[in-house]
């Protein structure tokens, strides 16, 4: 017969499945090894060759989970730093290059020039807002000056 204790751990061990993590995280990891450890037989000992690999793919994880934090930082900063790189493009006369249908359907390239009023970061891109209202992506500017006195 199973008692009331049993039942409520039995039932919370089966909600944590559900909604348990499905990654092996750190420390998940030392919980696994440390129950283990504390349960192994001890007239049939873990072998030395199973306990060193497991601590190889332990020592592993933990340096991946650091290098992933260290290139996401690193990733955030290459785009501020790209972003705030383009500042310097507010108030200059670039010439852009802007796609363009004819009459007969088909596309041809024409050259524009603007004043860049603003800088946009939009979907992990960096995008000019011009004068005229257009805004256009970096990759489309062909020549960048200082304003001409008109």
């Amino acid at each position: 017969m199973i008692n009331s204790v049993d039942s409520l751990y039995l039932s919370e061990r089966q909600s944590e499945r559900k909604t348990g993590q499905r990654t092996l995280d750190q420390d998940a990891f030392l919980k696994i090894l440390m129950t283990q450890l504390a349960n192994q037989d001890p007239s049939k000992p873990m072998e030395d060759k199973e306990f060193i690999s497991q601590m190889a793919n332990f020592s592993s994880l933990e340096q991946m989970t650091q290098m992933n934090k260290a290139l996401t930082g690193f990733i955030d900063m290459q785009k501020d730093s790209h972003f705030l790189s383009h500042s310097q493009l507010i108030g200059k006369e670039i010439k852009w290059e802007q796609i363009v249908a004819n009459p007969n359907g088909e596309t041809e390239m024409r050259n524009r020039d603007s004043i860049v009023k603003a800088i946009q970061f939009q979907n992990g891109k960096t995008r000019l807002v011009l004068e005229g209202g257009e805004v256009i992506d970096t990759i489309q500017v062909i020549h960048i000056s200082r304003p001409s006195e008109k």
